[in-house]
């Protein structure tokens, strides 16, 4: 709580139930206003007080953010919360204290130039060089940000005629053939260090998980003797959902249980895949084993993704990322003619236009259908090899 005095009239300034509110008492008198603002405050905890729309147009965007932060926090998951937080940065340090008004079309174009512009140093051994620190991507999901913060302020409609998205590169992922998901997989039990890595692409091969499901799995999620794994926390409501597991699923799954019980008792709270710190033995510069000196299952682990840089790029396959995995396993449904509802149930999609984002169904299995449209061609009658050179054209006068 406080109160500023503004010329000769007293302005308050306070936050109810994460809620900021600010506006003048209209009173130059210090008691009064003092009177007003704790009538306010009252008024504000029974849900009686509401911001008008006049009153976030004015607001400094820097205060603005904070209000915004605030309240997605009951909407968003702890992750997605950093991510908006961390999209918010750049969009803080250009338009700092602006008012909401002041953000226009013209404005926010400015912003995405500049954000465009910037660069970073990458060093790769001797050489440097300078990349962009923001695509498309980045810049249209700056922007999602700030078109939610200016829709709550009644501010968006009049800028956004003006502004379009970018229009952002078509990487999808990509499907490995057999041979390169085989050699990917015999590279991963080479070393020791990428156990986990290895452990965490089968199982999202198994059941098309996302890294963020398979690191917040809990014992309590899993049962060996139904053979089901049920994803509670998702990135969407879609993604809840409980998987029936596969020999090679229900093999990893015991082996990381294996793990967790060389430390002592599990409980069904404890992550499947908890946090360690490893301790490795080196043989010259390759580390043949390790021990494992801190063990803290009511933790899951970071990331796996320092091995999983190292170990792709050793099976040839520099730059697949983890994610793309879970389109192998959505491709391999695709093909072996599962429904797309089924597909749908067991990968977590929303619509179908994301399952079409996650499925490349490979040459080979376009190629086999072909040949069976062929054959059914040829059952009926019509043979390319014959049938074209048995009957006489009959050329028509032009």
């Amino acid at each position: 709580m406080s109160l500023k005095k503004r010329g000769k009239t007293w302005h308050c300034h306070f936050v109810v139930n994460g809620q900021r509110f600010r506006q003048s008492l209209n009173t130059t008198d210090w008691r009064e206003a003092q009177a007003k603002e704790k009538e306010l405050i009252a008024q504000a905890s029974e849900g009686k007080l509401h911001q008008t729309s006049t009153t976030l147009a004015r607001q400094p965007f820097g205060l603005a953010a904070d209000d915004y932060v605030t309240a997605r926090k009951l909407e968003l998951a702890p992750a997605s919360q950093a991510k908006e937080k961390q999209l918010l940065v750049q969009l803080r340090a250009y338009f700092k204290q602006e008012p909401l008004k002041a953000i226009t079309a013209k404005r926010i174009t400015e912003y995405r130039a500049w954000r465009a512009s910037q660069t970073k140093e990458v060093k790769s051994g001797e050489t440097v060089r300078h990349v962009l620190c923001a695509g498309p991507a980045t810049l249209n999901a700056e922007l999602g940000i700030l078109r939610r913060i200016l829709k709550r302020a009644k501010l968006w409609a009049r800028v956004a005629d003006d502004i379009r998205l970018l229009k952002e590169p078509s990487t999808i992922g990509r499907a490995l053939t057999e041979d390169d998901k085989q050699r990917l997989l015999k590279t991963a039990v080479m070393r020791p260090e990428w156990e986990t890595a290895y452990l965490a692409a089968i199982l999202c091969l198994n059941t098309t998980a996302r890294g963020c499901e398979l690191k917040g799995l809990q014992w309590s999620d899993v049962d060996l003797f139904s053979r089901t794994l049920t994803i509670r926390k998702s990135k969407t409501a879609a993604g809840e959902r409980t998987i029936p597991l596969t020999d090679v699923a229900c093999s990893a799954l015991a082996r990381l249980r294996g793990r967790a019980e060389s430390f002592g008792a599990v409980e069904p709270s404890h992550y499947v895949f908890a946090a360690f710190v490893p301790k490795f033995t080196f043989s010259g510069k390759k580390v043949i084993g390790y021990n494992v000196t801190e063990f803290d299952p009511t933790k899951h682990v970071n990331s796996w993704r320092s091995a999983w840089r190292t170990l792709t790029k050793k099976a040839g396959l520099p730059g697949f990322r983890f994610h793309d995995l879970r389109h192998c396993a959505v491709t391999s449904l695709a093909e072996s003619g599962a429904a797309d509802s089924t597909i749908m149930a067991i990968a977590g999609h929303v619509s179908r236009k994301m399952l079409e984002r996650y499925s490349h169904v490979r040459m080979e299995a376009k190629r086999t259908a072909m040949e069976t449209l062929a054959n059914s061609s040829k059952m009926a009658g019509y043979d390319t090899n014959h049938d074209t050179n048995a009957r006489p054209m009959n050329i028509l006068p032009v």
